[in-house]
């Protein structure tokens, strides 16, 4: 009942392996999908967003207004802290839950944690394995201008937020490069797969 940590910068490719990892069989707790559901209307984390930032970084209809928020904590580590500390207790909370579902269900599950703030949430856990996909910097800058449109100014702003690639690859147990093509990312995934099975 293998736990793992699935982590890696902003573009680095880690979604496509946790993908991956789930078509062969893995139960995937995608962290920033857990945001995004303590942070729905009614939800407690919601109100203590609006409470610390302001009502006004909900919408009309009473949702989270993510780009507000954005701009008003980008930048600013203090807020930042603040609005970790909202929102972190209730991920990890949630995902202990589903982590506990997945082993109830199936005791030789591998369950594969998508975090990409492991650093900042939660390094101290238990984790059989942590797994860092890795490119390099000047690589993830292209691939977030190239793919997903951003100016090269934001993704370089994006890439400075983040814990830097030393003390990421210093927590690795397990170093999936993502810099070559799409079969080698897959290949050392499928790699990583039969080690877990073993």
């Amino acid at each position: 009942m293998p736990l793992i940590a699935l982590t890696g910068g902003i573009a680095s490719g880690k979604s496509t392996i946790a993908r991956r990892l789930a078509d062969r069989g893995a139960v995937v707790v995608d962290a920033d999908a857990l945001v995004r559901e303590v942070q729905q209307p009614g939800m407690p984390v919601l109100e203590g967003i609006a409470g610390e930032f302001g009502r006004d970084v909900l919408t009309a209809a009473g949702e989270l207004d993510r780009a507000r928020l954005a701009s008003r904590v980008f930048g600013d580590p203090d807020a930042v802290r603040r609005l970790n500390a909202i929102v972190h207790p209730a991920v990890r909370a949630e995902s202990a839950r589903r982590f506990t579902a997945a082993f109830d269900a199936d005791a030789r599950a591998v369950v594969v944690y998508d975090v990409p703030l492991l650093l900042e949430a939660r390094a101290e856990d238990p984790w059989e394995l942590v797994v860092v996909a890795h490119a390099p910097a000047a690589l993830r800058r292209q691939r977030l201008v190239e793919l997903r449109g951003m100016t090269p100014e934001d993704a370089d702003a994006r890439i400075a937020s983040q814990v830097d690639d030393d003390r990421r690859l210093a927590i690795a147990d397990v170093v999936i490069d993502t810099a070559g093509d799409l079969s080698d990312t897959i290949a050392q995934t499928d790699a990583l797969w039969e080690r877990l099975r073993a």
